[in-house]
Protein backbone atom coordinates (compact mmCIF):
# COMPACT_ATOMS: atom_id res chain seq x y z
CA UNK A 1 0.00 0.00 0.00
CA UNK A 2 1.87 3.43 -0.89
CA UNK A 3 2.56 5.73 1.75
CA UNK A 4 0.80 8.80 1.78
CA UNK A 5 2.23 12.46 1.81
CA UNK A 6 1.49 14.56 4.27
CA UNK A 7 -0.38 17.30 2.74
CA UNK A 8 1.22 20.94 3.76
CA UNK A 9 -0.94 23.20 5.51
CA UNK A 10 -0.31 27.02 4.94
CA UNK A 11 -1.82 29.35 7.35
CA UNK A 12 -2.49 32.70 6.19
CA UNK A 13 -1.32 35.82 8.47
CA UNK A 14 -2.62 39.93 7.43
CA UNK A 15 0.27 42.88 7.29
CA UNK A 16 -1.26 45.57 7.20
CA UNK A 17 0.08 48.96 6.09
CA UNK A 18 1.34 52.10 8.30
CA UNK A 19 0.80 55.94 7.13
CA UNK A 20 2.76 58.43 8.33
CA UNK A 21 0.50 61.57 9.34
CA UNK A 22 3.32 63.83 9.90
CA UNK A 23 7.15 63.31 9.95
CA UNK A 24 9.45 65.53 11.76
CA UNK A 25 13.07 65.52 11.47
CA UNK A 26 14.70 66.87 14.43
CA UNK A 27 17.58 66.61 14.21
CA UNK A 28 20.89 63.60 13.98
CA UNK A 29 22.63 61.00 16.13
CA UNK A 30 26.41 61.36 16.11
CA UNK A 31 26.03 58.06 14.22
CA UNK A 32 24.19 59.20 11.35
CA UNK A 33 20.64 58.33 12.18
CA UNK A 34 18.35 60.76 11.94
CA UNK A 35 16.07 61.48 14.79
CA UNK A 36 12.88 61.36 14.01
CA UNK A 37 8.71 62.54 15.33
CA UNK A 38 5.97 61.40 13.90
CA UNK A 39 2.30 59.46 14.10
CA UNK A 40 1.95 56.09 12.78
CA UNK A 41 -1.06 55.02 11.62
CA UNK A 42 -2.38 51.58 10.74
CA UNK A 43 -5.12 51.10 8.14
CA UNK A 44 -6.60 47.74 6.97
CA UNK A 45 -4.68 47.39 3.77
CA UNK A 46 -1.76 45.74 3.20
CA UNK A 47 -0.05 42.10 2.21
CA UNK A 48 -1.01 38.48 3.41
CA UNK A 49 1.40 35.76 4.65
CA UNK A 50 1.15 32.18 4.72
CA UNK A 51 3.01 29.86 6.57
CA UNK A 52 3.21 26.05 7.19
CA UNK A 53 5.61 24.18 9.61
CA UNK A 54 8.60 22.43 8.12
CA UNK A 55 9.71 19.79 10.56
CA UNK A 56 13.70 19.87 9.02
CA UNK A 57 14.41 23.04 10.07
CA UNK A 58 14.86 25.14 7.05
CA UNK A 59 13.38 28.81 6.48
CA UNK A 60 12.25 28.46 3.00
CA UNK A 61 10.59 31.27 0.66
CA UNK A 62 8.54 30.07 -1.78
CA UNK A 63 7.64 32.85 -3.59
CA UNK A 64 10.61 35.81 -3.54
CA UNK A 65 10.01 39.16 -4.95
CA UNK A 66 11.61 40.27 -8.03
CA UNK A 67 15.24 41.47 -7.72
CA UNK A 68 14.85 40.43 -3.93
CA UNK A 69 16.87 37.58 -2.93
CA UNK A 70 16.17 35.22 0.11
CA UNK A 71 18.71 36.15 2.24
CA UNK A 72 17.94 39.77 2.11
CA UNK A 73 13.83 39.53 2.32
CA UNK A 74 12.92 40.60 5.61
CA UNK A 75 10.20 37.46 6.18
CA UNK A 76 12.94 34.83 5.85
CA UNK A 77 15.65 37.34 8.23
CA UNK A 78 12.93 37.37 10.68
CA UNK A 79 12.32 33.76 10.58
CA UNK A 80 16.01 33.25 11.31
CA UNK A 81 16.33 35.53 14.03
CA UNK A 82 13.61 34.19 15.58
CA UNK A 83 15.77 30.74 15.77
CA UNK A 84 18.81 32.24 16.65
CA UNK A 85 17.79 34.13 19.06
CA UNK A 86 15.40 31.18 20.73
CA UNK A 87 17.36 28.63 19.94
CA UNK A 88 14.26 26.65 18.25
CA UNK A 89 14.96 24.00 16.10
CA UNK A 90 11.58 24.42 14.06
CA UNK A 91 11.09 25.70 10.89
CA UNK A 92 8.72 27.48 7.96
CA UNK A 93 7.82 27.55 4.62
CA UNK A 94 6.57 31.29 3.64
CA UNK A 95 4.77 32.76 1.25
CA UNK A 96 3.45 35.90 0.46
CA UNK A 97 0.75 38.01 -1.72
CA UNK A 98 1.66 41.61 -1.75
CA UNK A 99 -0.28 43.85 -2.35
CA UNK A 100 2.02 46.61 -0.91
CA UNK A 101 4.16 48.75 -2.99
CA UNK A 102 7.63 48.74 -2.15
CA UNK A 103 9.29 52.13 -1.97
CA UNK A 104 5.97 53.33 -0.80
CA UNK A 105 6.74 54.53 2.78
CA UNK A 106 3.66 52.49 3.73
CA UNK A 107 6.03 50.07 5.59
CA UNK A 108 5.43 46.89 3.36
CA UNK A 109 8.54 45.00 4.03
CA UNK A 110 8.58 46.18 8.31
CA UNK A 111 4.72 44.79 8.30
CA UNK A 112 5.35 41.32 6.56
CA UNK A 113 8.51 40.85 8.83
CA UNK A 114 6.46 42.30 12.64
CA UNK A 115 3.84 39.48 11.04
CA UNK A 116 6.36 36.55 10.77
CA UNK A 117 7.58 37.36 13.89
CA UNK A 118 4.35 37.84 15.70
CA UNK A 119 3.14 34.36 14.38
CA UNK A 120 5.99 32.20 14.58
CA UNK A 121 6.27 33.40 18.03
CA UNK A 122 2.83 32.12 18.74
CA UNK A 123 3.35 29.05 16.49
CA UNK A 124 6.27 27.68 17.85
CA UNK A 125 5.18 28.67 21.33
CA UNK A 126 8.61 30.23 22.41
CA UNK A 127 6.73 32.80 24.82
CA UNK A 128 8.48 35.96 24.09
CA UNK A 129 6.48 39.11 24.93
CA UNK A 130 6.05 41.97 23.01
CA UNK A 131 8.48 44.57 24.54
CA UNK A 132 11.18 41.18 23.84
CA UNK A 133 9.60 40.97 20.21
CA UNK A 134 10.19 44.50 19.31
CA UNK A 135 13.47 44.59 20.49
CA UNK A 136 14.49 41.55 17.91
CA UNK A 137 12.20 43.53 15.27
CA UNK A 138 14.33 46.78 16.05
CA UNK A 139 17.23 44.77 14.63
CA UNK A 140 15.83 44.05 11.07
CA UNK A 141 14.45 47.74 10.82
CA UNK A 142 13.19 51.12 12.87
CA UNK A 143 9.48 50.78 11.66
CA UNK A 144 9.27 47.09 12.65
CA UNK A 145 8.83 47.49 16.42
CA UNK A 146 5.67 49.66 15.39
CA UNK A 147 3.85 47.07 14.18
CA UNK A 148 4.64 45.09 16.88
CA UNK A 149 3.07 47.47 19.34
CA UNK A 150 0.43 47.36 16.72
CA UNK A 151 -1.74 50.39 17.56
CA UNK A 152 -1.72 54.09 16.90
CA UNK A 153 1.66 56.15 17.69
CA UNK A 154 3.22 59.05 18.68
CA UNK A 155 6.89 58.12 17.85
CA UNK A 156 10.43 59.45 18.74
CA UNK A 157 14.15 58.56 18.32
CA UNK A 158 14.57 56.91 15.39
CA UNK A 159 10.92 55.74 15.35
CA UNK A 160 11.10 53.12 17.65
CA UNK A 161 10.09 55.17 21.10
CA UNK A 162 6.66 54.74 21.03
CA UNK A 163 3.50 55.80 22.79
CA UNK A 164 0.08 55.22 22.00
CA UNK A 165 -2.43 57.97 20.70
CA UNK A 166 -6.02 58.08 20.43
CA UNK A 167 -7.37 59.54 17.08
CA UNK A 168 -10.83 59.31 15.47
CA UNK A 169 -11.82 56.58 12.94
CA UNK A 170 -10.96 57.81 9.11
CA UNK A 171 -10.90 56.71 5.93
CA UNK A 172 -8.04 57.64 3.30
CA UNK A 173 -7.80 57.63 0.13
CA UNK A 174 -3.85 56.42 -0.97
CA UNK A 175 -2.29 56.66 -4.14
CA UNK A 176 0.56 54.62 -5.45
CA UNK A 177 2.94 56.76 -7.89
CA UNK A 178 4.52 53.77 -10.29
CA UNK A 179 7.78 54.90 -8.64
CA UNK A 180 10.11 53.15 -5.60
CA UNK A 181 11.96 55.68 -3.63
CA UNK A 182 14.90 54.03 -1.63
CA UNK A 183 14.56 56.12 1.68
CA UNK A 184 18.44 56.56 2.28
CA UNK A 185 18.74 58.66 -1.04
CA UNK A 186 16.23 60.85 0.76
CA UNK A 187 17.62 61.01 4.15
CA UNK A 188 20.85 61.59 2.43
CA UNK A 189 19.99 64.67 0.67
CA UNK A 190 21.64 67.85 1.18
CA UNK A 191 18.44 69.70 0.94
CA UNK A 192 16.98 67.88 3.87
CA UNK A 193 15.23 69.83 6.60
CA UNK A 194 17.15 68.12 9.78
CA UNK A 195 16.33 70.91 12.53
CA UNK A 196 12.64 70.98 12.85
CA UNK A 197 11.61 71.86 16.70
CA UNK A 198 10.36 68.50 18.64
CA UNK A 199 6.30 68.97 19.75
CA UNK A 200 5.00 67.53 22.75
CA UNK A 201 2.38 64.34 21.93
CA UNK A 202 -0.64 66.42 23.22
CA UNK A 203 -0.13 69.28 20.64
CA UNK A 204 -1.02 67.02 17.53
CA UNK A 205 -2.93 67.44 15.59
CA UNK A 206 -3.63 70.88 16.08
CA UNK A 207 0.00 71.82 15.65
CA UNK A 208 1.30 72.76 12.15
CA UNK A 209 3.02 69.67 11.04
CA UNK A 210 4.43 68.27 7.38
CA UNK A 211 6.63 65.31 6.46
CA UNK A 212 9.88 67.09 6.51
CA UNK A 213 10.86 64.71 3.59
CA UNK A 214 8.30 65.81 0.99
CA UNK A 215 9.84 68.73 -0.27
CA UNK A 216 12.81 66.46 -0.96
CA UNK A 217 10.72 64.10 -2.70
CA UNK A 218 8.78 66.58 -4.83
CA UNK A 219 11.98 67.94 -6.13
CA UNK A 220 13.53 64.48 -6.85
CA UNK A 221 10.38 62.84 -8.57
CA UNK A 222 7.63 65.20 -10.09
CA UNK A 223 5.41 62.01 -10.54
CA UNK A 224 4.70 62.05 -6.92
CA UNK A 225 4.57 65.76 -6.95
CA UNK A 226 1.87 65.03 -9.78
CA UNK A 227 -0.23 62.86 -7.67
CA UNK A 228 0.00 65.00 -4.40
CA UNK A 229 -1.18 68.09 -6.55
CA UNK A 230 -4.55 65.59 -7.67
CA UNK A 231 -5.25 64.57 -4.48
CA UNK A 232 -4.75 68.22 -2.61
CA UNK A 233 -8.49 69.10 -4.66
CA UNK A 234 -9.95 67.30 -2.34
CA UNK A 235 -8.41 68.39 0.87
CA UNK A 236 -5.12 68.41 2.28
CA UNK A 237 -2.79 65.35 0.83
CA UNK A 238 0.44 64.18 2.35
CA UNK A 239 3.00 61.81 1.44
CA UNK A 240 3.58 58.96 4.26
CA UNK A 241 7.43 58.09 4.90
CA UNK A 242 9.71 58.28 2.44
CA UNK A 243 7.37 58.37 -0.19
CA UNK A 244 5.92 57.50 -2.59
CA UNK A 245 2.64 56.67 -1.53
CA UNK A 246 0.42 59.86 -0.85
CA UNK A 247 -2.69 60.10 1.39
CA UNK A 248 -5.39 62.30 2.44
CA UNK A 249 -8.00 61.86 5.47
CA UNK A 250 -11.85 61.55 4.74
CA UNK A 251 -14.56 61.26 7.55
CA UNK A 252 -16.82 58.75 5.99
CA UNK A 253 -16.47 55.51 3.72
CA UNK A 254 -18.70 56.98 1.09
CA UNK A 255 -16.41 60.68 0.89
CA UNK A 256 -13.17 58.16 0.25
CA UNK A 257 -14.88 56.00 -2.45
CA UNK A 258 -16.24 59.73 -4.10
CA UNK A 259 -12.26 60.79 -4.27
CA UNK A 260 -11.58 57.16 -5.56
CA UNK A 261 -14.33 56.74 -8.19
CA UNK A 262 -12.72 60.16 -9.60
CA UNK A 263 -8.64 58.72 -9.81
CA UNK A 264 -8.12 59.95 -13.95
CA UNK A 265 -7.29 56.08 -15.47
CA UNK A 266 -3.71 57.11 -15.56
CA UNK A 267 -3.27 56.81 -11.89
CA UNK A 268 -3.89 54.75 -8.76
CA UNK A 269 -4.36 53.94 -5.34
CA UNK A 270 -6.97 52.54 -2.84
CA UNK A 271 -9.44 53.21 -0.31
CA UNK A 272 -8.75 51.90 3.73
CA UNK A 273 -10.03 52.29 7.27
CA UNK A 274 -8.22 53.29 10.07
CA UNK A 275 -7.70 50.51 12.61
CA UNK A 276 -7.46 50.65 16.68
CA UNK A 277 -5.42 47.59 16.69
CA UNK A 278 -2.92 45.47 14.61
CA UNK A 279 -4.87 42.00 13.72
CA UNK A 280 -1.95 39.76 15.57
CA UNK A 281 -2.07 42.25 18.30
CA UNK A 282 -3.18 39.47 21.06
CA UNK A 283 -0.22 37.05 19.55
CA UNK A 284 1.93 39.17 21.54
CA UNK A 285 0.39 39.51 24.68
Amino acid sequence: MATRTPMTVFHSFPAPAKLNLFLHVTGRRPDGYHLLQTVFRLIDFGDTIEIADDDNGKITHENPLPGVPAETDLMVRAARLLQEHTGSTRGCRLRITKRLPMGGGLGGGSSDAATVLMALNHRWRLGLNRAALQALGLRLGADVPLFIFGRDAFAEGIGEALKEISLPQQWYVVLTPPVSIPTIEIFSDPCLTRNTPPIIMAAFPNNRVRNDLEAVVRKRYPIVEKYLNWLSQFGNSAMTGSGACVFSAFDTHDEAMRVLSLLPPTMQGFSAQSIKQHPLFNLAD
